[in-house]
């Protein structure tokens, strides 16, 4: 296996081809080896084929065009076609329920559809995200179906992707690396592979760790936005702009304050703490007060909309409210656990309507102005690069009534003849 990992020989199949799935499947097939990338959805495997990305990302559709010419990607939805493969990497969802307990369903699946392909000898990997022990139940999970040896018939790893929407490609390159193998030498072959387009560090531990790491890393961004949402409540008990606040205690040498919004969206960080802590025998009260405070401020800006309408004598029944963004993050088209579409259930019941725009995502209307004419109030919901330099007093020409509410931090200094509120800005 070594030889043909170092030859770039060794054949590779990505299971699922989403958000970090496609993008890794391209970086191998431009590293020379063939890969072969497996989604059971079959609109994208035609897309994909065809060399369009059905995902927003920069360089994704140059990367994945020249994969395709090059004869060394293509997609798939038969799972025939990844029999015998070399190297298995399953890149799948693995998200929470409603009661926040993690569902590995997603996962499962893709194990037994590798158990049933794989080979003596095969590498699997999952990068997927998961809870602690999770690659060590997955592991037996083969041997039982399999009757195959783990760390004898095959080697087994988790390396957990560590990449950001909109950086993505650049970050797979020069990004630090995990790989906890079950054995010593499943995390040397894996580190092998992925040497072939990584020039980051990388780091070989057991899958225990990798995966506790991975849980780690996203569980400190949360909670330490948590504690920059709570300065921002503060700051509206105080009538003062956190943001002033913030930049001024940042000039410590030893602090360095998170940004606080409208809310914590993306794949991993609403649901890395709850997969954290899953497993264990005893409750942690900081890290699931954590996710309370972060999952409470859509409903934060919800009481800031309704005070502004208030303040100009507009009843809720009868406003049209517009939420500019529905991804959650900005210049991206992913909107998994958007805080916007939190917003939007807290408040789509008490208004008389809720618009909606996102010029990477759509939305109720696929035009700005045409989405706030007549419109009580617009609420920045993303951060887009588009909305920091739109023209207020222009668009506000267009409302009914001009409110203004900012969840992001977009707006730098309040539109004049507009009612403005924003998160952590206190009272205008």
């Amino acid at each position: 296996m070594l030889d043909r990992i170092e030859d770039r020989s060794a054949e590779i199949a990505v299971i699922g081809l989403g958000y970090i799935g496609l993008p890794t499947a391209i970086m191998f097939a431009n590293a020379g080896f063939r890969v072969t990338g497996y989604e059971i959805r079959r609109n994208v495997v035609e897309s994909i084929n065809s060399g369009k990305a059905h995902i927003v990302e920069p360089e994704i559709d140059d990367l994945l065009k020249k994969a395709i010419e090059n004869g060394t990607l293509r997609a798939t939805s038969d799972p025939n076609d990844i029999k015998g493969k070399d190297v298995y990497i399953i890149c799948v969802q693995t998200p929470l329920r409603e009661d926040k307990t993690p569902n590995l369903e997603f996962l499962r699946s893709a194990v037994e559809t590798v158990a049933k392909v794989m080979k003596k000898g095969s590498l699997v990997i999952i990068e997927s995200t998961v809870p602690p022990l999770t690659t060590v139940k997955m592991a037996e999970l083969i041997e039982e179906l399999r009757g195959f040896r783990a760390g004898k018939d095959f080697y087994m790893v988790h390396a957990p992707e560590r990449v950001m929407p909109g950086r993505i490609f650049k970050e797979l390159v020069y990004n630090s690396r995990i790989f906890g193998g079950i054995t010593p030498e499943s995390a040397e072959l894996a580190e092998k592979l992925y040497r072939s387009f990584v020039r980051g560090q990388t780091f070989k531990t057991s899958s225990t760790v990798s995966e506790v790491v991975k849980l780690m890393e996203n569980t400190f961004r949360d909670v330490n936005i948590a504690l920059a949402n709570e300065f921002a409540l503060l700051a509206h008990q105080y009538g003062i702009d956190v943001f002033e606040a913030i930049e001024l205690a940042n000039t410590h040498p030893r602090v360095k304050i998170h940004v606080p919004g409208i809310g914590v969206g993306g794949h991993c960080l609403p649901k890395d703490p709850h997969l954290l802590v899953w497993p264990a025998e005893r409750d942690f009260g900081l890290i699931r007060l954590a996710r309370e405070i972060n999952d409470s401020m859509p409903l934060l800006t919800r009481e800031l909309l309704f005070n502004a309408l208030g303040e100009v004598n507009v009843p809720p029944n009868d406003a049209v409210v517009t939420i500019l963004g529905l991804a959650y993050k900005g210049n991206s088209d992913d909107t998994r656990n958007s805080p916007a579409f939190a917003l939007i259930d807290a408040i789509k019941d008490d208004v008389a309507e809720v618009r909606t725009y996102d010029p990477f995502v759509g939305g109720t209307h696929q035009n700005l102005e045409e989405a706030l004419n007549g419109a009580d109030a617009a609420v920045i919901a993303t951060d887009h690069t588009a909305f920091k330099s739109l023209d207020w007093e222009g668009l506000g020409k267009l409302m009914r009534t001009r409110i203004l509410v900012d969840g992001r931090h977009v707006v730098e200094k309040p539109p004049r003849g507009f009612v403005f509120r924003g998160v952590g800005r206190g009272e205008y």
